[in-house]
């Protein structure tokens, strides 16, 4: 990938320098990416007294959570657990046993946000049963299943998961099902040189105090690893759909998907299996922001053009949350996506048959060819349920969102082999409003249309 114009890489720098500059980060490493490669690099600042490269370390504090959930999915695919196993049934003894998997990957099981015990992120970590021996009563805030709940304990559950269907550390695991097949050699669960020191900024003087890094222990698994901007960006091409041979691109896609969102019905945030969602700019995004005492970090990606954006900094607080969006808004001005070429291509005859107006009742829609045998059905004029459906070996549809989200959509024949209309989970439609040759539920009033 061709690296970003002049003109693109001088904004997205002064982005990075106001930042730095207006936030007071001692250092600030940011990257765009673009199709798998970093198309731009930027950095301000001094950590340990040289500017921050591709290959110095940061903490990246909760991104680790994304990492785990990966290993999480890919015990689900090999068939070792189900996603709504209740996590009582591979962690016998936990509090809230009842709570499954897939409610622990969403942070909608209602669990306490931090461990009980003191500040766990600045204070060493204590072993698992430790850990499993101050749970109590107070371990559930809400009903499971409830509500949006963020929780670092939960991915302590979720990791030691993974270390006892794994037979060893969660860390491992990571290091030898993720990191090192898509080449992340650069992330550890502890710091290695060149590595950015963590800092707390005096809120009213320009000085800086150190602040501490333990192993989080039991812990660990919700924010103890430490990456580079070269490794992230290559993490961001991961959740944007190069998944390599770690995971299945269907199952990622699940992972993408909401299952919880915090600010309501036009969401602008939310969270899917380990990673959280965002929209803006017109952008669907995927990815994890992250924070530990003395660090900031986000990653996030595209996958409907492979674009990401990350950044790294070795402050406790400061950073905006909107620079990732800024730079991706800098990368969209100066250097604004080209929609593909439209090309025309070889269709089925019987596809092309299914291809045009419907009718459902009264109500209009429009059925269009999406590329191989998919399909998506959308109501004319916006108002209505849209759904895009993937072909099956049994020449039937399976939907894939929206309303229809699993259900199937087949296209019925007459016995001479003509069209006769299309049922979606007991809908029909017809090629003509209610059409009366056509085998409508509950049948069409002889009168036909009247004034």
């Amino acid at each position: 990938m061709s690296p970003v114009r002049d003109s693109t890489a001088r904004a997205l720098l002064h982005r990075v320098a106001a930042e730095q500059a207006g936030s007071r980060l001692p250092s600030l490493a940011a990257a765009v990416v673009r199709e798998g490669e970093i198309a731009w690099f930027g950095a301000r600042g001094r950590a340990e007294g040289r500017p921050p490269a591709p290959d110095t370390q940061y903490r990246i504090g909760s991104i680790t959570k994304s990492m785990v959930a990966v290993v999480v999915m890919r015990l689900r695919d090999e068939g070792r657990l189900d996603l709504l196993d209740p996590i009582g049934e591979h962690i016998p003894g936990t509090p809230a046993g009842e709570v499954t998997v897939a409610q622990l990957l969403s942070h909608t099981a209602g669990l306490t946000a931090e461990p009980p015990g003191p500040w766990w992120e600045r204070t060493p970590g204590a072993p698992f049963g430790d850990l499993l021996a101050r749970l109590g009563p107070g371990t559930s805030r809400h009903r499971p299943g409830r509500r949006y709940h963020y929780s670092n304990l939960g991915f302590g559950l979720l990791g030691e998961l993974v270390a006892r269907h794994r037979g060893t550390g969660w860390d491992q695991a990571v290091r030898e099902e993720v990191l090192r097949p898509l080449g992340m050699t650069g992330t550890t669960t502890r710091p290695r040189e060149p590595y950015a020191r963590g800092y707390a900024v005096h809120p009213w003087a320009d000085v800086l105090l150190p602040e501490p890094e333990h192993h989080a222990a039991a812990m660990a698994p919700a924010g103890q690893i430490w990456s580079t901007p070269a490794d992230l960006a290559r993490w961001a091409a991961f959740v944007a759909g190069d998944t390599g041979d770690v995971l299945d691109a269907a199952t990622l896609a699940e992972m993408r998907e909401p299952a919880a969102v915090d600010d309501g019905d036009t969401w602008t945030g939310g969270y899917g299996l380990g990673l959280q969602l965002a929209r803006a700019g017109g952008r669907r995004l995927a990815g994890h922001t992250g924070s530990m005492p003395g660090f900031l970090a986000a990653v996030w990606a595209d996958p409907a053009d492979r674009t990401g954006v990350l950044f790294l900094s070795n402050s406790t607080s400061g950073a905006s949350r909107t620079l990732p969006m800024d730079l991706l808004a800098i990368l969209d001005e100066h250097e604004p996506r080209l929609p593909a070429e439209w090309r025309p291509r070889r269709v089925d005859a019987d596809l092309l048959e299914l291809a045009g107006l419907w009718y459902w009742g009264p109500a209009p829609y429009a059925l269009r060819l999406t590329g191989g045998r998919d399909l998506s059905l959308d109501p004319v004029g916006g108002a209505g349920r849209a759904s895009r459906f993937a072909a099956r070996p049994d020449g039937t549809w399976l939907g894939l969102d929206g309303y229809h989200a699993g259900e199937t959509l087949r296209a019925v024949r007459r016995p001479d082999g003509s069209l006769s209309h299309l049922d979606l989970a007991t809908f029909v439609f017809t090629r003509t409003p209610y059409d009366p040759d056509a085998d409508v539920p509950g049948g069409v009033d002889p009168g036909g249309w009247r004034s």
